[in-house]
């Protein structure tokens, strides 16, 4: 009970405005509390009342289990804030915000939350962003690339050969600060570009060598969008798996680079007999647009691997066809 900070700040609310409002955060806390002396009910039905007399005593287990309450009470009502939890963490923000000093131009999101919040993954509320001031804010997501032959990346005055890059490193990452800071696609453009959703296909899938191979796994698109951002009128192609996820990657793509057509080759729908799980879809998935199988697969209930046509001789094929 007194190990949990929402809890202890509970009592501390009880103690303070006399009463207490049921939160799903406090949730222990309260079930504990109704069962004790110390409370009354109210007519409220999400209320607890401290019963007459039982001030002096709940003080003292606050002196015993929690002796820094006191001090606490006081910062809060010093600044204007309610003896709750969630005054005690908007205090905790302003003073970690005062103690902001001078900070770069640019911040990871999880730096800056941990910077000016209680830990990397608090997020950043509006009363934190404008603690961080006029900052850039960034995610730090990766593209990784099988580059086309002949092109080239150019950045800082400088350029080198992606394939030849590739053909050392296996491929070519490029990271969203560097994208942002001015590195540039150069040389030969790809004729197309093919998103793939997951590893193993984006490494294993076969594609001419005037293509690009993007990797874009779930939701990690902000990077891939910068890359085809600088690669205007070609086609691009998104492969991946064929269930509700997989959906919902195509939509969010299409929000972000209309362009992009959904590859779903017809014969995908042999697998459907020995290949396919047994899985619901959303009733309220977006399949606007979407390819007959994908409709058919969520009206039986069921999903596709990727995995299961990569290495099918038919979809390079396929693939070329879906560019033209």
């Amino acid at each position: 009970m007194w190990d949990s900070e929402e809890n202890r700040f509970a009592v501390l609310e009880l103690v303070h405005e006399g009463r207490l409002t049921r939160r799903e955060s406090q949730r222990k806390a309260w079930a504990w509390l109704g069962q004790l002396r110390w409370t009354k009910t109210t007519d409220r039905r999400d209320e607890l009342a401290l019963a007459a007399g039982m001030r002096s005593e709940v003080e003292k287990v606050l002196d015993r289990r929690w002796p820094e309450w006191r001090d606490a009470r006081a910062r809060l009502v010093e600044v204007g804030l309610p003896a709750t939890h969630e005054g005690w963490k908007a205090l905790r923000d302003a003073e970690r915000a005062g103690r902001v000093g001078t900070l770069p131009r640019r911040l990871n999101t999880k730096t800056a939350a941990a910077h000016v919040g209680p830990h990397s993954k608090a997020g950043i509320t509006d009363a934190r962003r404008a603690a961080l001031g006029g900052l850039e804010l960034t995610h730090d997501g990766i593209a990784r690339l099988r580059p086309n032959e002949g092109l080239v990346l150019e950045g800082s005055s400088k350029r080198v050969d992606a394939s030849l890059l590739a053909s050392v490193a296996g491929e070519v990452v490029l990271n969203e600060r560097a994208l942002r800071d001015g590195t540039r696609l150069m040389g030969m453009r790809p004729s197309v570009a093919l998103l793939i959703e997951n590893l193993g296909p984006y490494i294993d899938v076969h594609v001419p060598e005037d293509w690009m191979v993007i990797h874009v796994p779930g939701w990690n698109t902000a990077t891939a969008t910068l890359v085809l951002n600088q690669l205007e009128d070609i086609p691009v192609l998104h492969f991946g798996d064929l269930d509700p996820r997989g959906a919902e990657i195509v939509n969010h793509l299409r929000k972000q680079v209309p362009r992009v057509r959904w590859v779903v080759p017809t014969f995908w729908g042999e697998c459907v007999p020995d290949r396919a799980q047994k899985r619901p879809w959303p009733s309220d998935l977006d399949l606007t647009g979407a390819p007959p199988l994908v409709r058919e697969l969520k009206d039986s209930g069921l999903w596709l691997e990727q995995e299961t046509i990569t290495l099918d001789p038919r979809l390079p094929a396929a693939l070329v066809e879906a560019a033209r």
